[in-house]
């Protein structure tokens, strides 16, 4: 019997404890379970060789959900324009201004 529960999955979201921008390695080093400054420095070196690391960070924020949310910013933004889209859509070109 599978004793698995969605209870007992570990979630890679942003934190709130440990947070210093937007819990991006707070979040990564509470899943990896190692300290957030390691992956700060990690990143932090990237940075300075070639600013990957601020891209990286960049991406984790955006496609990581926060701790008391179950959608990133992306998949929100997706939803929102999903929405849209269904609300304007009429069937009739509308003219160009």
């Amino acid at each position: 019997m599978n004793e698995f529960s969605e209870n007992n999955v570990k979630k890679l979201r942003r934190t709130n404890k440990g947070r210093i921008i937007a819990g991006v390695c707070s979040g990564i080093g509470e899943y990896v379970g190692i300290d957030a400054n390691l992956i700060r420095i990690g990143l932090a070196i990237a940075t300075l060789f070639g600013g990957l690391g601020v891209g990286v960070y960049a991406i984790g924020w955006l496609l990581m959900p926060s701790e008391e949310r179950d959608t990133s910013i992306v998949q929100d933004l997706i939803k929102q324009q999903q929405q849209r889209n269904a609300t304007d859509w009429t069937g009739e070109h509308k003219p160009q201004q």
